[in-house]
């Protein structure tokens, strides 16, 4: 498993918190590979103040499928609700299955994420 350093990654996010209207930082998020019926761990980051992962894991990946794994209970229970802190997430985890086709190419896939709803889609 790699963290979060300085290189190029072929997988990269970015999560913006729509109902604050601001990047969401301090999402912790894994990168899997899913082969055969099992996953494997490759990398873990956490999204810095900008709300992006940008060096998520190594500069090539083989093609196949892969997931991210955004622990968003960790980044909800920040909602203030009724005067206190510490909402239960709805959604304690989104996970996002992608594939990747050929080893040379760069994947962006960002999360929208509120305290009942997200979305996601292939960026640039």
């Amino acid at each position: 498993m790699t963290k979060q350093g300085g290189s190029i990654s072929a997988v990269t996010t970015h999560v913006l918190d729509t109902a604050r209207g601001l990047p969401a930082a301090g999402v912790p998020v894994r990168l899997q590979q899913a082969r055969d019926g099992s996953v494997t761990e490759i990398a873990a980051a956490e999204t810095d103040a900008d709300g992006r992962a940008r060096a998520l894991g190594p500069e090539l990946l083989p093609a196949g499928t892969y997931r991210l794994v955004f622990d968003t209970a960790a980044y909800l229970a920040s909602y203030p609700r009724a005067g206190r802190l510490e909402q239960e997430a709805f959604f304690p985890e989104v996970i996002v299955t992608f594939r990747i086709d050929n080893g040379t190419s760069r994947y962006h896939v960002p999360l929208l994420l509120s305290p009942f709803g997200y979305a996601t889609y292939r960026g640039s």
